[in-house]
């Protein structure tokens, strides 16, 4: 999930390539959030980054 958010993807992108409900998308992106202590997306997107998760542009 993280990686798909540090991809800059939407919650409906993101639900259509999981095959997943937009609101399931939205449960695993608030659980990632809380994880990782993130208040929101783009804290998040920068602990990918760190990660190596984000793929280069």
């Amino acid at each position: 999930m993280l990686a798909l958010m540090a991809d800059a993807r939407s919650n409906a992108e993101i639900a259509r390539q999981l095959y997943i409900g937009a609101a399931t998308v939205r449960t695993h992106v608030s659980n990632v959030l809380q994880k990782l202590g993130a208040r929101d997306r783009v804290q998040a997107i920068v602990v990918a980054d760190r990660l190596g998760l984000a793929s280069p542009h």
